[in-house]
C-alpha cells in the first residue's frame, strides 16, 4: 500500500508542472532508451493504456492498429506495463452472433501481454452500449436473458481465467441523475439486482480478479458518485465480490481540471475498495489549422498531472489507464468533431508535454 501524504502529493504536483515548461513542444522523435511511464512508476501502480481496435476503428482510413501498425506495438511494449482492450471484449466484437465468440483479437492482446510483462485490464461485461443487434434486437424472456449474460461471463471471463488483473464489470448503469440506466438492457429487463448476479458470476469465472465498477462523469462529487456509493455500500453488505471503483476520467478543456477526484476516489478507498483510473483522456478545442498552442498543452499537461496525483494520493489507486496514447488512433475526433489532440504523443509518437509531466510525476512518487 502507498502512503503518500497531501503534502508529499503537493511536493509531486508542483515539480511535475514545473517540468511542463522545460520540455520542448515535440512534433516527433524517437523514444530511445530514455526512462519510460513503466520504468518511472511505483512498483505498486500499474501504468496502461487501451489497445486501439474495433469500434470506431473498423470505419477509419487505416488497418486494424493492434495487428499491423508495429510502430504502434512497440511504444505499447516499451511505454506500459498494463493493457485494455479498447473494444476486442466488448460484447458486440466478441460475442457478434448468439452461439459464436470472436475471441482472436482479444486473445492476441493477451498473449502480447504476457509477452510484455504487462497486467491486462477487462473491459467490460455489463453495458448499455456497443451490445449485439442479435441481443438488442432479439425477443427473450427474462429467464433467457439472464441466461445469456450468465453464460456470456462465464465463457468470457472463464477463457481468460488468471489472466485478467481487472474486470470492468458493471460500466456506466448510472444517469446523469443517480438513476440507473433504463438504455441498459439488462437493468431495464432484469433489474438492478443483475448488478449483483454479474460481479458474482465473474468472481465464480476468475476468483484471483479485481471486479469494479466503471463509469465517467465521477470525477467531481455529486450525485452520480453518491449512488455509487451507495450501491458499493450495500453490495459489499450483501457480500457481493465487489472490489473495486473506477473513473474513466474522460476529460475536456472546456470544464475545469478534476481537482476534487482525490477525495472521491478516497470515498471508495474508505470502504476498503480498491480505485482506479482507466479511461484518461485530455481533449481540446483546437485553433484553426489544428494545431495546439504551447498555453494548450500546459493546461492539458496539468490536467493530466492533476488526475494522477488524485491517484498517488489515495492508498489503494493501483491502476492508471490512459485510453490511448497517441493521437493516430485517439476516439475523440469521430465522438467529438470540435475536438482534439487528446493524448499524450503525437501522430508520429512524439511525446506531448503531458507524457514528459506524467513521467516526472511517476518517478516523483517511487
Amino acid at each position: 500500500m502507498r502512503k503518500t501524504t497531501r503534502a508529499a502529493v503537493a511536493v509531486l504536483a508542483a515539480a511535475a508542472l514545473l517540468s511542463i515548461g522545460a520540455q520542448p513542444v515535440q512534433a516527433g522523435g524517437a523514444h530511445g532508451k530514455k526512462q519510460t511511464l513503466r520504468s518511472a512508476a511505483p512498483r505498486d501502480l500499474r501504468i496502461g493504456t487501451a489497445v486501439a481496435g474495433g469500434g470506431h476503428h473498423v470505419d477509419q482510413p487505416y488497418p486494424d492498429p493492434f495487428p499491423n501498425d508495429k510502430q504502434y506495438r512497440a511504444v505499447l511494449a516499451h511505454e506500459f506495463n498494463s493493457a485494455s482492450p479498447e473494444n476486442q471484449m466488448k460484447w458486440e466484437f466478441i460475442h457478434p452472433e448468439r452461439d459464436r465468440y470472436n475471441f482472436g483479437p482479444a486473445d492476441a492482446i493477451v498473449k502480447f501481454a504476457r509477452k510484455h510483462g504487462q497486467a491486462v485490464r477487462g473491459h467490460t461485461l455489463l453495458w448499455h452500449s456497443q451490445n449485439p443487434a442479435w441481443l438488442e434486437q432479439g425477443t427473450f424472456t427474462k429467464a433467457e436473458l439472464r441466461s445469456i449474460l450468465k453464460k456470456h461471463i462465464f465463457t468470457v471471463v472463464g477463457r481468460y481465467r488468471g489472466q485478467i488483473h481487472q474486470w470492468d464489470v458493471a460500466n456506466e448503469i448510472f444517469d446523469g441523475n443517480g438513476a440507473y440506466r433504463q438504455e441498459n438492457i439488462w437493468i431495464r429487463e432484469l433489474g438492478p439486482e443483475i448488478v449483483a448476479d454479474a460481479f458474482r458470476w465473474a468472481h465464480q469465472a476468475d476468483p484471483k480478479a479485481q471486479l469494479f465498477l466503471n463509469d465517467y462523469g465521477v470525477e467531481w462529487p455529486g450525485v452520480k458518485v453518491d449512488a455509487y456509493e451507495a450501491l458499493a455500500r450495500q453490495l459489499l453488505a450483501d457480500r457481493v465480490p465487489l472490489h473495486g471503483f473506477a473513473s474513466q476520467a474522460h476529460l475536456s478543456m472546456r470544464y475545469g481540471a478534476p481537482d476534487q477526484l482525490q477525495s472521491v476516489l478516497q470515498r471508495f478507498d474508505d470502504l476498503g475498495l480498491y480505485t482506479a483510473v482507466t479511461e484518461l483522456d485530455v481533449r481540446m478545442d483546437l485553433p484553426e489549422g489544428g494545431v495546439p498552442t504551447e498555453e494548450q498543452l500546459a493546461t492539458q499537461a496539468r490536467y493530466y498531472t492533476t488526475t494522477l496525483n488524485a491517484c498517488l494520493a489515495v492508498d489503494d489507486c493501483n491502476s492508471f489507464t490512459l485510453w490511448g496514447f497517441t493521437d493516430k488512433y485517439s476516439w475523440v475526433p469521430v465522438f467529438f468533431p470540435a475536438e482534439g489532440a487528446a493524448t499524450v504523443m503525437w501522430d508520429d509518437f512524439g511525446r506531448k508535454p503531458a507524457y514528459y509531466a506524467l513521467r516526472d510525476a511517476l518517478a516523483a512518487a517511487r
